[in-house]
């Protein structure tokens, strides 16, 4: 916010009178005015402030409906043990991304490739940050761990999951948002000199830095570990290993949903920001625009896949819908600042169709992923960014990212190839990062025998061999846990494969 300015000098000037007077007067009168205009510069640090912050409550609150989500869509004898991952992914995520991540990502001045200051956020807050910026970002780091649990759940040993949390929150993921979110990024739109193409890449809340990370990252573990017993027959037809609360799996999606209107909208980061001053348009409207978007693209890409799953399964399935509008969430989030609300539409369809191409693709290729996390968040993302170097409008495109004239927009949108040869590269060094990291990560923990666990455990369930007993207990299977002879019996999935 611009200081106002008052000189004694010339006010005393234009005061007349007795100099004496008028000089006391003039600085009376300057004191007066700069206390009231340091309480307006103040109010708008308060203002953004408390917005981001609130903002990262709200993504943060994504965790629960990752939790919800898992816990539903995985079968009852391993309940207590991917809630517990999605635990740790938070506390381990918080450890590393304060002592690392936060430095790796943001950590400015460095160079184009990595952070190098506020190591475990010393010399925080600073003219560049505060603490509100290191909490938003660390609840966007333990989203991108969070999808990646999904995709190795039901097989996956505990150690592992610490192991690889730790890793991506403190070193992988960090690295891919300062390429595109840091001041200093080699291709980030922020940047403000030698911009990848002349346009950087907008990926403003994370299709590609959050999603497509976390997706690709679970692709290699699911594919290193391979299907889970029972996923597939011997002649290598899938057979439905389905979770066992689709109440659950609702309750995470709506927990996500409410999430996401912090994970998008809030990626502005400030809110008290006029784009012509002493108007009623702002910051504060391209933030309510892009929360609309970001609505549509979900429910768009939610009743595409309800039909369109109908057209392939027979069936109207409640399960395949949350994914489906998940999957429109997780591509707008790309473009979701910079498009108009019809394009969103077209998001979500198009999102739709993706994640179903996907699922059938990796049924047929065998390849097992309990909540098409890799379908859904890598192919989805993907598609995400490719959207944005398609749609995105010029007028918000400059809004958005101000101070550079001439700079790249849609290509459907009349604004040339720039961004989308952007966003190409984007996308080719997303999945070379993640793949030269946490491929030889999961391969390791596979050669070290730390990776999945032993048959009889994944038949009997890891809640019962690895976490004490099973996560649901009724009336008088408490003495034994749940197990009665041996057999499980207070669910009827916990006897299940």
């Amino acid at each position: 916010m611009a200081s106002l300015d008052c000189s004694a000098g010339q006010l005393a000037s234009l005061l007349g009178a007795n100099a004496t007077d008028a000089a006391a007067a003039a600085d009376y009168i300057c004191r007066r005015f700069s206390a009231v205009s340091d309480k307006f510069t103040d109010t708008s640090y308060a203002v953004d402030s408390t917005y981001l912050l609130f903002s990262a409550y709200l993504v943060f609150s994504m965790q629960l409906g990752f939790a919800m989500l898992c816990a539903g869509s995985v079968r009852a004898k391993n309940t207590m043990n991917i809630m517990l991952t999605n635990v740790l992914d938070a506390a381990a995520g918080g450890i590393f991304y304060y002592l690392f991540g936060f430095a790796f990502a943001f950590g400015s001045p460095s160079n184009g490739f990595i952070g190098r200051h506020f190591f475990g956020l010393n010399d925080v807050p600073s003219p560049l940050f505060d603490y509100s910026h290191f909490l938003y970002q660390w609840a966007f780091a333990i989203a991108a761990a969070g999808i990646t649990s999904g995709s190795i759940a039901e097989r996956t040993q505990f150690v592992a999951y610490l192991i690889y949390s730790s890793f991506l929150t403190g070193f992988v993921y960090p690295i891919v948002s300062h390429w595109f979110w840091s001041a200093d990024g080699w291709a980030s739109a922020a940047n403000p000199g030698n911009l990848l193409f002349g346009s950087g890449v907008i990926d403003f809340a994370g299709s590609g830095v959050v999603h497509m990370v976390g997706g690709i990252a679970g692709f290699y573990g699911a594919i290193v570990e391979g299907p889970r017993i029972g996923r597939f027959d011997h002649s290598g037809r899938a057979v439905a290993l389905r979770g066992h609360n689709a109440s659950l799996v609702v309750l995470g999606t709506f927990l996500l949903w409410f999430g996401w209107y912090g994970f998008n909208p809030g990626s502005f980061l400030k809110i008290l920001t006029p784009y012509r001053s002493g108007g009623y348009y702002g910051q504060w409207s391209a933030v309510g625009r892009t929360a609309v978007t970001t609505t549509l693209a979900g429910c768009s890409s939610a009743l595409t896949t309800l039909f369109v799953r109908r057209l392939v399964s027979g069936h109207w399935n409640v399960t395949d819908v949350c994914n489906g509008l998940l999957g429109g969430f997780a591509a707008v989030t790309a473009g979701c600042s910079v498009v108009e609300p019809w394009a969103a539409l077209i998001c979500g369809f198009v999102a739709a169709l993706v994640l179903v191409g996907w699922n059938l693709a990796a049924e047929r290729a065998r390849y097992d992923d309990p909540l098409e996390a890799a379908q859904l968040h890598g192919g989805c993302g993907a598609w995400g960014v490719i959207f944005t170097a398609l749609f995105a409008t010029e007028e918000y495109v400059n809004e958005v990212y101000p101070g550079r004239a001439g700079r790249p927009f849609g290509l459907f949108m009349g604004g040339g190839w720039r961004l989308l040869a952007a966003h190409l590269v984007q996308i080719v060094v997303i999945v070379g990062w993640v793949s030269v990291t946490m491929g030889p990560l999961f391969y390791a923990l596979h050669k070290l025998r730390l990776l999945r666990i032993s048959p009889e455990d994944e038949m009997a369930g890891m809640d019962l061999t690895r976490h004490g007993g099973f996560a649901y207990v009724y009336e008088d299977d408490s003495r034994d846990n749940g197990m009665r002879n041996g057999r499980a019996e207070s669910f009827p999935a916990m006897a299940s494969i």
